[in-house]
């Protein structure tokens, strides 16, 4: 309930941004108009991002035959956590990692690589795989949706006052102007990214008490982020998706959609300590 709290205060913030912005601009004509424009992009991407996202990293969709390992323990958390039994794909990549996709628990889908599968042990992967089910009932994918809008909403009428949108009143204020063209965007894409690390813990510990084992999730998660084989292919864009972002180095540890990976361990042993109930 916090957590979703917490999440319902940075949305709530996001879209104060967004009108201020449209405010500066001297009406909010322009700024919606940004709106419209990143909605139907961001609700385009939301209905079939499903598709895309498995066909950018060349998932296989399988079943009880041909992955019987993968497909039990997650059939068996789909039915305890009571959402309907998603599709099940592999990923061809040595990376550890895993991810869950679809608008929603009636077209959800779980992706685990093959190099998840052959690292961790049948109680790590229920962690995770848990972690990726949580996401699917908490409905993060539409949260992670509206944020996207607003956000990019926002750096649309940026833009739009940068390169001299006719209604804007801030040319003759510089601070002001160095504020919308700079300030609003980087305030936005921050809030974004925090939306998106809230829900990450959201999914650890939701996750934690479907599997009924903090620690596993969290020696998974160790497990992962010790992997020395990089992504093979896939789009930065895509890392607030997986467990744990497989995007590192640069400016991705510092805009990370991810927490550190230090306090999320620390926090499912915080959860394991206080005897979490399966």
């Amino acid at each position: 309930m916090r957590s979703r709290l917490r999440t319902t205060f940075w949305m709530v913030l996001l879209a104060v941004l967004f009108v201020w912005v449209g405010g500066l601009l001297g009406g909010l004509e322009g700024a919606l108009l940004a709106f419209a424009v990143t909605l139907v992009v961001n609700f385009v991407a939301y209905f079939a991002s499903d598709k895309i996202v498995l066909a950018r990293y060349r998932a296989r969709e399988v079943g009880p035959q041909d992955q019987p390992r993968l497909h039990r323990i997650v059939s068996r958390l789909a039915e305890k956590a009571g959402l309907p039994m998603p599709r099940v794909y592999l990923v061809p990549e040595k990376t550890p990692n895993a991810f869950a996709t679809g608008r929603n628990p009636k077209h959800a889908a779980v992706a685990a690589t093959v190099g998840i599968l052959e690292q961790l042990d049948d109680d790590e992967l229920e962690g995770v795989m848990a972690h990726e089910l949580a996401h699917v009932k908490n409905r993060d994918t539409l949260t992670s949706t509206i944020a996207a809008t607003l956000a990019g909403a926002l750096a649309m009428a940026a833009q739009a006052a940068r390169f001299g949108y006719r209604g804007s009143r801030t040319r003759s204020n510089p601070l002001v102007f160095l504020l919308l063209i700079v300030g609003a965007p980087l305030a936005a894409l921050l809030i974004r990214l925090l939306i998106s690390r809230i829900r990450e813990y959201a999914a650890d510990r939701d996750g934690a008490a479907l599997s009924g084992r903090p620690l596993s999730l969290a020696d998974a998660l160790r497990k992962i982020s010790r992997s020395a084989v990089p992504m093979g292919r896939g789009n930065t864009a895509d890392a607030q998706m997986f467990t744990v972002n497989p995007f590192t180095g640069g400016l991705q540890a510092l805009f990370s959609t991810h927490p550190p990976l230090e306090e999320r361990i620390q926090r499912l042993q915080d959860l394991s300590r206080q005897a979490l109930p399966a």
